[in-house]
């Protein structure tokens, strides 16, 4: 995981993108912060996220548990109001994080990939569709926090 420095190792991450959702044509601005822990004696790392869409005062809540942890797989849980808690499961390559939730109980499913560039940022991309089949997909950059 030494090639990966987000998600695996504890740092703060910031990242900024754009936000579009199928029920409108418009692209909203977000912001994020990641808060990533160390991993405990079980070979857990929790991460939480905080995402603030532009125009909207809510700030919405994830927090993340990943376990069973390869160098090339993970499980990986999400815990959020909305969604109660979900499990995926995760890849890891040289450059490449993605993971994946599937859940037919809920009707929930997505994915979200980060690709490591040369400057040590993350270019992300990520698709969910809720049960009343809403797509919402989302595109940034995430950058460690150094201060």
């Amino acid at each position: 995981m030494k090639e990966h420095p987000f998600l695996f190792s504890p740092k703060k991450w910031l990242g900024e993108g754009k936000i579009q959702l199928s029920m409108s044509d418009e692209e909203l601005d977000f912001y994020t912060r990641w808060n990533l822990g160390k991993i405990d004696p079980q070979g857990q790392i929790p991460a939480f996220q905080e995402v603030q869409i532009k125009g909207i005062s809510d700030v919405m809540h994830n927090q993340f548990l990943i376990t069973d942890l390869t160098p090339t797989h993970f499980t990986i849980e999400l815990e959020n109001a909305a969604l109660g808690t979900i499990t995926g499961k995760g890849l890891i390559k040289d450059n490449l994080i993605a993971w994946e939730f599937r859940n037919s109980e809920i009707a929930f499913e997505g994915f979200e990939f980060y690709e490591k560039q040369e400057d040590g940022t993350y270019l992300m991309r990520a698709e969910y569709v809720t049960p009343d089949q809403d797509r919402t997909v989302i595109r940034g950059k995430l950058w460690e926090k150094t201060k």
